[in-house]
């Protein structure tokens, strides 16, 4: 059945192609929310930048037909603007949100047996709709389930003679097993299930994993999750490498060590940067007081807390941190600078990638040039941003999309190593 949907502005703002994503449906955009596109559109966030792109999308779509009678899209679908027939309504004092749901309740009286849904990212909006008995959904076009998030690991029970066979040939064909490719395996002896061994999957057989170097001994691995992610961001054949963990995991610590490795020791990358989104930020950093590196010093902190652990406190964090930059070798940028650059030969850290949405996951991985390692880490379940959650943003996506991949590896880190109370907090609270 036709159904019609009316689209919140959150919705746009998070996904500017929104609304040819509803098959054949009708598509209709309240005028008020073309008024709240235009007001985020001078903004120099990935917001403004969205709100730019939903004005030019329908501006093209203008100039095939009316949209106040509906233009058709590729889809089948029609794609109209409208606003509430009472225009007092509509000039004088309702809210954004109201005009909206009005608009909504309009079109439901007069579209007869067909169904109107109002499409909102916005819980509370949802609710409203609920409450005057409009139909209401989230935006799930991008939508991972989380309940089946892909972890990146799994446990093998295989004979004593297959894992004498494994050490003895640093390879182990399993035929018929259904694993994803670098996902990561603990083989059990079905003899005995204190023994066990950790392996890759390359796409062919099971590997060991690569063996942590000397200047990284310092970095011991608590448990097997961060054994896995070390072989990951050790790599260099992995690209892409998206870990996920709640706090005091060591994610961020694991990611910061590796890089450090690979630019500084190795030299196998030209440069360590690291970025961090400016969400939590509040606003953009070019209202804040004070130079680039004044701004960025708080937002950086976790960074200069893992070089610091890193330096066993000896020489401090932000000390170590500026060392390197001076020499050229790491620096810190926020997300909003990489855009519109190929970087090549660099060893990316993308730090809190849980607030970002989908299509600014796209825009980071799009900037990756040759010879460049990207790695991104962050909790699904602390969000700052209020157009993404725990299923809709772009970390999760990214490990659902990339999984098929080779040069792509991922971890979901679940046991806290900070301290006892830490994770005890992070379990209870």
């Amino acid at each position: 059945m036709k159904k019609i949907y009316v689209l919140d502005t959150n919705v746009l703002l998070h996904d500017p192609k929104a609304f040819s994503h509803f098959d054949d449906n009708d598509v209709v955009i309240p005028l008020k929310v073309i008024e709240e596109i235009d007001h985020f559109k001078r903004d120099l966030t990935e917001l403004g930048r969205n709100a730019r792109q939903v004005s030019r999308m329908l501006d093209a779509l203008r100039k095939q037909g009316k949209l106040a009678d509906g233009v058709k899209l590729e889809s089948g679908g029609l794609v109209r603007i409208a606003f509430p027939g009472d225009r007092d309504h509509y000039v004088n004092g309702l809210s954004a949100d109201d005009q909206i749901l009005k608009l909504a309740t309009e079109i439901k009286k007069r579209s007869d047996q067909t169904p109107c849904i109002v499409v909102s990212k916005d819980i509370n909006m949802r609710l409203k709709a609920d409450a005057l008995g409009l139909d209401a959904e989230d935006y799930e076009t991008d939508h991972v389930d989380i309940s089946e998030l892909y972890t990146g690991q799994t446990e093998i029970e295989v004979e004593p003679g297959q894992l004498e066979a494994f050490k003895r040939n640093s390879q182990l064909p399993l035929p018929g097993c259904e694993l994803s490719v670098n996902q990561y395996v603990m083989l059990r002896n079905q003899a005995d299930s204190s023994h066990t061994m950790l392996a890759r999957f390359d796409g062919d057989a099971l590997v060991p994993l690569v063996g942590l170097p000397e200047e990284l001994r310092q970095v011991q691995p608590r448990n097997r999750e961060q054994h896995y992610a070390l072989d990951a961001l050790l790599n260099d054949h992995i690209k892409l490498v998206t870990i996920i963990g709640k706090a005091g995991t060591g994610k961020t610590l694991l990611a910061v060590a590796a890089g450090l490795h690979k630019t500084i020791d190795s030299r196998a990358y030209r440069k360590m940067l690291v970025c961090r989104p400016t969400v939590a930020m509040g606003k953009d950093i070019g209202y804040l007081p004070g130079t680039m590196e004044e701004k960025l010093n708080p937002w950086m902190q976790p960074i200069f807390d893992a070089m610091d652990l890193l330096s066993n406190g000896r020489s401090g964090g932000k000390r170590m941190m500026d060392g390197f930059d001076e020499n050229g070798r790491v620096s810190i940028e926020p997300l909003t600078y990489i855009r519109g650059r190929s970087i090549a030969n660099q060893f990316i850290i993308l730090d809190e990638a849980q607030n970002l949405t989908p299509l600014e996951a796209k825009t980071v991985i799009t900037r990756v040039g040759p010879g460049t390692k990207i790695v991104l880490t962050g909790d699904i379940y602390q969000i700052d941003n209020p157009y993404v959650d725990s299923m809709s943003n772009g970390l999760s996506t990214l490990v659902e999309r990339f999984r098929p991949y080779r040069l792509a590896a991922h971890i979901m880190l679940s046991k806290g190593v900070r301290s006892e109370i830490a994770e005890l907090a992070a379990n209870l609270l």
